[in-house]
């Protein structure tokens, strides 16, 4: 079972941060992004600071057949707005799905054409396949509008800088996160995902869902409760330009 815990992180002098991370199996990840690392990273964008109440919901790893379509569903219901983050041999499998997104006026970004783990992958390889995600987009989306899309995330939110400074250098915004809903995570219960989004977000938070079959268990629980309850609270969902 994952668990929750305090630790305290020493950096060189007299800087220390405590922060809680989410530890399940070997892995761990941040629930919400730590400043340091936002400070640290300072060239990626974390959150959108506003005083509008406005946030931003993303969906990682689309389209897919049926959840794809149910989240634009929910979204309606709420006119909320939000930023698809789709890999490319997704997109060529389900065009149709891919043009749904755009036609409801949603924001489209690149998470790479197979889903490479940055750190993993040369960075020759890396731009590569971004660029072949890039393409399946810009085809697709040439046909009911002529914006280009140029929002990028590393898929696992994993990149070189190497890879990072060629990605901008070619026009892309990298877009990461404030708020991990762990929607991914199948060893959390749904009222533990949709508690890691309503306890964390602020206004200018940049939220992460997935558009996934791996994710849908919890995703289904959670994002009805999301747009309901902070719509409650005042908040607004647009998408990221």
């Amino acid at each position: 079972m994952p668990f929750m815990k305090h630790i305290l992180i020493k950096f060189d002098g007299n800087n220390s941060i405590k922060t809680t991370i989410h530890f399940c199996k070997m892995s761990f990840y941040w629930i919400k992004t730590n400043s340091l690392i936002k400070k640290i990273f300072q060239n990626y964008i974390w959150e959108i600071p506003n005083v509008e109440n406005k946030i931003y919901l993303t969906f990682d790893d689309g389209p897919t057949p049926e959840i794809t379509e149910w989240v634009l569903q929910e979204l309606q219901k709420h006119n909320a707005k939000a930023t698809f983050f789709c890999i490319g041999k997704n997109i060529e499998k389900h065009p149709d799905i891919f043009l749904k997104v755009i036609a409801n006026n949603h924001s489209i970004g690149n998470h790479t054409f197979n889903h490479l783990n940055g750190w993993k992958t040369s960075t020759e390889e890396y731009l590569k396949n971004t660029k072949l995600c890039e393409y399946s987009i810009s085809n697709l989306k040439s046909k009911i509008s002529n914006l280009q899309s140029k929002l990028f995330r590393p898929p696992y939110g994993k990149i070189k800088p190497s890879q990072s400074k060629k990605l901008q250098k070619l026009g892309y915004k990298i877009i990461m996160w404030d708020v991990l809903s762990a929607d991914f995570d199948g060893t959390i219960s749904p009222e533990k995902c949709l508690e890691n989004v309503l306890n964390n977000v602020k206004s200018g938070s940049i939220i992460v869902f997935h558009d996934s079959t791996k994710a849908f268990q919890n995703l289904e629980y959670t994002l009805p409760k999301t747009l309901e309850i902070l719509s409650e609270r005042g908040f607004v969902f647009e998408k990221i330009d």
